[in-house]
């Protein structure tokens, strides 16, 4: 597997999981751990935190494949 692939597949599960962890914000009666902050600016802060990390992660592979 290349490193094209491997960064690919993080990315899939980076997203994969943050679509999860959205849907399980939505459901009614969500239980949370102790000391775990709730609320939509911090869910939202996590989200923008994904959306850089795969942002800065393609820009990484982009220029291996410019020409």
């Amino acid at each position: 597997m290349g490193m094209k692939d491997q960064f690919q597949e993080k990315s899939e599960q980076w997203k994969q999981q943050a679509k999860q962890k959205a849907e399980q914000a939505k459901e009614p009666g969500q239980r949370g751990r102790p000391g775990q902050g709730q609320g939509p600016d911090r869910d939202r802060m996590r989200d923008e935190e994904s959306e850089r990390l795969q942002r800065e992660e393609q820009e990484r592979l982009d220029p291996d494949y410019e020409m």
